[in-house]
């Protein structure tokens, strides 16, 4: 049995109808869409149209135009953090951010923009008193993660938009683990600035990623060139979603990703959602069973992402058993989140990070788990 259990690094296997649209994309439309008149161009410019559309809705944007496409979460994190902070202004980070957000400040500190840490609990929660105390002074920004891509943790999303929004100071929210499982409703909620993937939850191929920005917020491009429309300027344009989106964009990702969204609204995300949390729920039962092993429980679940650590075994040991004995596919170490490991006590080794997806069965958590009772009854 083969058994792949690292969704929350990129979803696997996906829906046959992403498979087929991003095939059909590359064989039967072929052309850029928004840079020709022709058949081929309009066809691909109607798939990319398609996919704003859904994407929109299933974040509760009412205008599509607000969603622009980058390549990947991290590229639409660094647009809005260096298209929006200058020199002296301050912003505010949780203590579970994934280094998308920690790597691109560190460089903005170091250029003379303030950062600062907001306090989380030894199960990743943020500190919302902290948070109101530190917003009595004038801040630019608060950065947020949605959902923990180390141990699922559940932010407190509307509570901490409703903080900010009393300061007036926009929300960036990391949706990258919750978008496609956690119900968003961006504009509902106020939050300012919103950036998710489209290769995790929303199950489309790599090389997707998602930004919404409120219209409000004058946020600067991160690069400008070709898009298709007012080629006689030799300005970017100013309206969305042109503005952000320079060069041609990953056609068959996109045609994919309008499928992903499509099998999420034919399955109903509350099924998927509860499945992936029931799956997690009973793989922390059994995982506490077994002698040894320590799981790193969040106060709120909010994806089915667990991760734990085998008493006095390296996590990349036991990841590399899991898949050279019984091809498990699992992830290990720090997950691109350091300061998320600090909090929660799991630094500099890191976890064994098991994150399940809709397709994960009881028989493959049952598989998992004799293989990690076998690894640890070995060690012992």
């Amino acid at each position: 049995m083969s058994v792949y259990l690292d969704n929350a690094a990129t979803s696997f296997p996906k829906p046959r109808a992403v498979i087929e649209a991003a095939a059909r994309a590359l064989e039967e439309v072929g052309a850029s869409p928004g840079r020709g008149a022709h058949r081929h161009a309009r066809e691909a410019t109607a798939i990319v149209a398609d996919c704003r559309r859904k994407t929109a809705a299933i974040l509760g944007v009412k205008d599509p135009d607000r969603v622009v496409f980058t390549k990947n979460a991290t590229e639409s994190i660094n647009l809005v953090l260096k298209g929006w902070l200058r020199p002296g202004d301050r912003v505010l980070y949780s203590a579970m951010e994934h280094n998308s957000v920690v790597r691109p400040l560190s460089r903005l500190a170091s250029q003379g923009v303030n950062i600062e840490v907001i306090p989380c609990s030894p199960g990743g929660a943020p500190d919302l008193g902290a948070l109101t105390q530190m917003l009595r002074s004038e801040a630019r920004l608060v950065v947020l993660v949605h959902v923990s891509n180390i141990n699922g943790a559940l932010m407190p999303v509307a509570e901490a938009s409703e903080v900010c929004a009393r300061a007036r100071v926009p929300l960036f929210l990391d949706a990258a683990q919750s978008a496609g499982v956690q119900p968003i409703e961006a504009e509902e909620l106020g939050i300012g600035m919103l950036a998710c993937s489209g290769h995790k939850a929303l199950l489309g191929p790599a090389g997707v990623g998602i930004l919404y920005v409120r219209p409000d917020l004058d946020v600067l491009p991160l690069m400008e060139g070709g898009t298709g429309s007012r080629s006689e300027q030799l300005e970017q344009p100013e309206f969305c979603p042109d503005r952000y989106e320079s060069g041609t964009p990953n056609l068959p990702g996109l045609a994919g990703l309008c499928a992903g969204i499509g099998y999420i609204r034919e399955t109903g995300m509350d099924s998927i959602r509860n499945h992936e949390i029931g799956i997690a729920h009973y793989l922390e039962n059994e995982l506490w069973q077994i002698p040894g092993v320590r799981v790193l429980e969040p106060e709120k679940r909010g994806s089915g992402t667990v991760s734990f650590v085998v008493e006095g075994m390296n996590p990349a040991d036991t990841g590399s058993i899991l898949d050279q004995a019984f091809d498990i596919a699992v992830r290990t170490g720090l997950h691109c989140a350091p300061l998320a490991h600090r909090t929660l006590g799991t630094f500099p080794e890191g976890t064994v990070r098991v994150s399940p997806g809709f397709s994960t069965t009881i028989e493959n958590i049952e598989y998992f788990l004799n293989g990690l009772r076998w690894i640890v009854t070995r060690r012992g």
